[in-house]
């Protein structure tokens, strides 16, 4: 082989020109003898084909050069040793492990409210609701649950202030006055007849059965229920308007008492009987419609957790025997 033929193979790995792995190796395997094993290029004295060859060669297996900088680590680690120093425990000072067995080490603070044994009163009212809503409740006891809603029963209470029953001190001024009249030879009624609501179970009864109310306010907590149990049946028959009020000391408050069973408006003055109107309406609407389908369901029957998962791990079983 010549080294004119050498330095034509040579010609794709001068400085200016690129060439792939493949064409590299063939062109080594024909630049060196079989005999020597010495490049053909330096045995003709041409060491300079073999520098653009190494160059190349280097050039190939660099990667490309690129002006992107690395991006640095996000969470640089710390060097070794450096705040990773452990206190220096105190040798005097020794480790005590802690018993909180029964007899043993002082337990730690728990939350222990329900372990207090409670009042009577506390206790009888938690069993009540409770009870109220594990058994099943009759419809007529079931629809004191239905109270009036928040805004209609504002507008009840602003009317029924209007028509507060007199203080004592109110009532001692006016016999005060009509007893001054009569030592003047007036008239013994001096006073106009005041308009007030209405209290007491005895005579709002009476009220109700003589048809001389026009709305009946019940509240929804009295104890025992059967002493207004029978009221709404009895509204409703005798054709008066009635509503279910949520709190009896809400209503005592109207009428100068602790609580108060029901109240009952039979007169208003001219001035407030488009808002008596207006009220009548929307209880008319609340109550006095949905009675016929409150009076179909029953409350209560709403079990605990624990019942529940009693009640679906039996079902469970019995499915799986009925697939067997």
């Amino acid at each position: 082989m010549t080294s004119s033929k050498s330095l034509g193979e040579c010609q794709e790995f001068y400085p200016t020109k690129t060439c792939s792995l493949a064409a590299l190796q063939q062109f080594v395997n024909n630049s060196f003898s079989r005999q020597t094993r010495a490049p053909r290029f330096a045995q003709d004295g041409k060491p300079l084909e073999l520098f653009y060859l190494l160059i190349n060669v280097l050039r190939i297996r660099m990667p490309p050069k690129s002006g992107k900088k690395v991006a640095a680590a996000p969470f640089p680690q710390s060097k070794a040793g450096a705040g990773s120093k452990k206190p220096v425990k105190n040798p005097l000072i020794e480790k005590r492990s802690r018993n909180f067995g029964i007899g043993q080490n002082i337990q730690p603070r728990r939350n222990l409210s329900r372990m207090v044994k409670w009042p009577e009163y506390v206790r009888l009212q938690r069993q009540k609701k409770i009870l109220h809503l594990r058994l099943k409740v009759p419809p007529a006891i079931a629809q004191f649950q239905n109270v009036l809603d928040r805004n209609t029963a504002t507008k009840a209470f602003h009317l029924l202030n209007k028509y507060r029953p007199e203080t004592k001190v109110q009532k001692s001024k006016r016999l005060l006055l009509e007893a001054e009249a009569v030592r003047l030879g007036n008239k013994e009624d001096v006073s106009k007849k005041p308009y007030t609501v209405k209290y007491g179970l005895n005579h709002v009864v009476g009220l109700i059965e003589n048809k001389k109310a026009t709305l009946v306010l019940i509240p929804n907590d009295v104890d025992p229920i059967e002493l207004v149990i029978f009221l709404p049946a009895l509204c409703r028959k005798m054709g008066i308007p009635y509503a279910i009020i949520k709190g009896k000391a809400r209503l005592g408050t109207v009428v100068n008492k602790k609580t108060a069973a029901v109240l009952a408006i039979t007169e208003v003055r001219s001035e407030d009987k488009t808002e008596l109107s207006k009220l009548i309406q929307s209880i008319k609407e609340g109550y006095a419609e949905k009675y016929e389908e409150a009076k179909r369901h029953w409350g209560g029957g709403i079990m605990g957790a624990k019942a529940n998962a009693r009640s679906a791990k039996k079902q469970k079983a019995i499915d799986s025997t009925i697939k067997i």
